[in-house]
């Protein structure tokens, strides 16, 4: 069989390795395929294009295909890889991943309003062990939901310590579900990034409270640990973030959307960008910042 030409397309950039691709790659390769980034100047038998996020801008340049397959969360999150694609060890050359990037588990307990992930994948399950997602990287980038909700996830985190594999759950893990002894074991992990929490509501944040202090009294390193904080309502948010200041959290703001994708309001992405930008934010209270004074501070 005459190997074919496979084109991949990243509508949200490459700033962050698209999983769905690398498997793709991986699998094309596998089967002696030639894989690359779709260009304009040449020809391919198939394009698979990918898209994460539903506010993403596609382009829709013009390609030389003779086949078209679209699929990510942000075209139609129902969209799934098949069984022997999913099964794939990434291709993490693709990216020049430095770690590797995977899913112990999928769905997750909560129903979010704003969240597609109870739709999208429901309940959660055991999705791969770390022995096919790690290769041969010493350190591994995890996007799980809600690991810390399945008996796989911990058993899995368990693994991972055993092996001295540093790890990032860069979705942020569940505080409500961390208790006496999943701080014992999460105290034992070698972090990549800081350990990461979600605020996503303003009665969250006792839970975060709780569980930071549990961390912290079996030195789960760094102390200093990282919080999503949703931002919908400013007000809520703004005594979310100083409260998470003063327990020397580092907060990341993140706008709230919801699923109609309905834009989010100019003073909501304002109010991101003081908490997001640590020069700014360190510098100057969001009160100064909101009313202009850093403005009138560079011109005056």
């Amino acid at each position: 069989m005459e190997n074919k030409n496979i084109g991949l397309i990243d509508i949200d950039g490459k700033k962050f390795p698209n999983l769905a691709l690398m498997k793709i790659s991986a699998y094309h390769k596998s089967i002696g395929d030639n894989v690359e980034f779709a260009t304009m100047f040449e020809h391919y038998d198939i394009i698979y294009k990918s898209k994460l996020f539903s506010w993403t801008v596609d382009p829709e340049y013009c390609y030389n295909t003779k086949k078209y397959i679209i699929g990510g969360s942000g075209f139609n999150y129902k969209t799934t890889l098949s069984n022997k694609i999913n099964a794939m060890m990434p291709d993490y050359r693709l990216y020049n991943c430095t770690s590797a990037y995977g899913y112990l588990t999928r769905g997750c307990i909560r129903k979010c309003d704003w969240c597609i992930v109870p739709e999208a994948e429901g309940d959660i399950r055991p999705e791969h062990d770390i022995e096919q997602i790690i290769g041969n990287m010493t350190s591994v980038i995890l996007m799980d939901n809600n690991v810390l909700a399945h008996e796989w996830g911990i058993k899995q985190i368990e693994k991972i310590i055993n092996k001295k594999i540093k790890i990032d759950f860069n979705q942020g893990l569940d505080a409500r579900l961390i208790d006496n002894s999943i701080s014992k074991l999460l105290a034992r992990v070698k972090w990549l990034k800081p350990l990461r929490l979600a605020c996503d509501k303003k009665e969250a944040f006792k839970d975060v409270e709780k569980a930071v202090k549990l961390l912290r009294k079996y030195n789960a390193t760094p102390s200093k640990y990282f919080c999503y904080v949703l931002v919908k309502n400013i007000s809520d948010s703004h005594e979310q973030i100083k409260k998470l200041r003063a327990l020397n959290i580092d907060p990341f703001a993140q706008p709230y959307r919801d699923k109609k994708n309905t834009p989010v309001p100019y003073e909501n992405k304002r109010f991101c960008r003081w908490v997001n930008h640590k020069a700014i934010f360190k510098s100057i209270e969001w009160e100064e910042y909101r009313d202009g004074k850093q403005e009138q501070q560079r011109t005056g």
